[in-house]
């Protein structure tokens, strides 16, 4: 009987022992699973929270102007003048698979690379004719860099360089537009004067291109007008008569005189014996040197293959002019042979000293100029 309750006893403490245990791992359970739940939570929310703040670095990324980079230059000559068409290359360093991107500049000498990623860089920038220049930088995110002013020197060598037609014209263009520039005390034209020695040949097109520059300046029909209206004062010409209809045929005979000058002395004929219609300033040496290479300027020229001759066309375009001239001049004014001759070595002498103030007072009085390297080097 002892046994049997005790066992009964020991059964329901067993029992009793496997209920607390039983209740104790669902409580274990419980615990641990609010435990599990409250990570899971915290973890989601954190999860959350990131991607809402990379989002917004997102948004106010795209919202920010200029968020990818660029890259803008211009090029130009030695002399300051822009290059239109030449090849600028981007290459990007440390990554050889990205392929470069290419670019001409505009008429402005300009270019400009956008929507570029951050790196290091390196720009290529190459005409022919012309030296190849290279630039390298590190871009940032959202920068905006100027490469400022990349300078393309005409590519000069010890020995003999073979220059295409296509860029020699090229290069000729580039420099007469400079020239084209050109006005004393910022008012006259100086269009006939190359301050570069060695400046490339012009084609027949170009010296077209310069005399007719100079027939159609404002101040050349304004010193016309000037001129006419001396001779008027003065009663030059009489056979014009005087009033407004003998203004008009002073102002006309005195352009025409011009225009046939400058067309056939600097464009017509030039283009026909090959030869530069413009002065080449020396610029160095002693005076009476430079004095000396100024006067026999005005009787010889250099060819386009850039030898020395003897200046054809200046002289048998002055001829020219002052024959044609006979053709509205009036007849008491018309000169014989005899007197375009004599007027042909007024012109050459006038021309001498044209060149002499070409070579000593000009250029100081001709604002703007480039800065040219010194002919002695050449």
């Amino acid at each position: 009987m002892k046994l049997v309750v005790s066992y009964r006893k020991g059964l329901r403490s067993g029992s009793n022992q496997i209920a607390y245990q039983a209740n104790r791992r669902r409580a274990t359970r419980g615990a641990s699973g609010q435990s599990h739940l409250h990570i899971f939570f915290v973890l989601t929310a954190a999860l959350f929270a990131a991607c809402g703040h990379a989002q917004t670095q997102a948004s106010n990324l795209a919202l920010t102007p200029n968020a990818s980079a660029s890259i803008h230059g211009v090029v130009t000559s030695t002399e300051g003048a822009v290059y239109q068409g030449a090849n600028v290359e981007l290459r990007f360093n440390g990554v050889p698979s990205a392929p470069p991107l290419l670019q001409q500049t505009d008429s402005d000498g300009a270019f400009n690379f956008t929507n570029l990623n951050a790196g290091a860089f390196k720009l290529v920038v190459s005409s022919s004719g012309f030296a190849t220049q290279e630039f390298a930088g590190v871009l940032s995110l959202g920068q905006v860099f100027d490469a400022s002013t990349i300078v393309l020197p005409v590519l000069r060598s010890s020995s003999e360089v073979r220059v295409s037609a296509g860029s020699e014209a090229d290069i000729a263009q580039a420099q007469l537009d400079i020239e084209e520039q050109q006005r004393v005390l910022g008012m006259f034209p100086n269009y006939y004067v190359s301050y570069d020695r060695n400046a490339a040949p012009l084609t027949a097109r170009q010296k077209y291109q310069l005399a007719w520059k100079t027939v159609i300046d404002p101040v050349t029909w304004a010193m016309t007008g000037v001129v006419a209206g001396a001779e008027q004062a003065g009663n030059a010409l009489p056979g014009y008569g005087q009033g407004m209809q003998g203004y008009g045929k002073r102002f006309a005979a005195n352009y025409a005189d011009g225009f046939s000058g400058t067309m056939l002395g600097g464009a017509v004929l030039p283009s026909l014996f090959k030869q530069d219609p413009r002065y080449f300033y020396k610029g160095t040496g002693s005076i009476p040197s430079r004095a000396g290479y100024a006067i026999a300027n005005a009787v010889i020229c250099k060819s386009d293959g850039g030898r020395w001759q003897p200046n054809y066309s200046g002289v048998l375009g002055g001829l020219a002019a002052g024959g044609i001239s006979n053709l509205y001049y009036p007849s008491t004014n018309r000169s014989g042979a005899d007197v375009t001759f004599e007027n042909a070595l007024i012109g050459t002498a006038e021309s001498a000293i044209q060149n002499l103030l070409q070579e000593f007072v000009v250029r100081k009085l001709t604002p703007r100029l480039p800065a040219y390297s010194s002919p002695a080097t050449h």
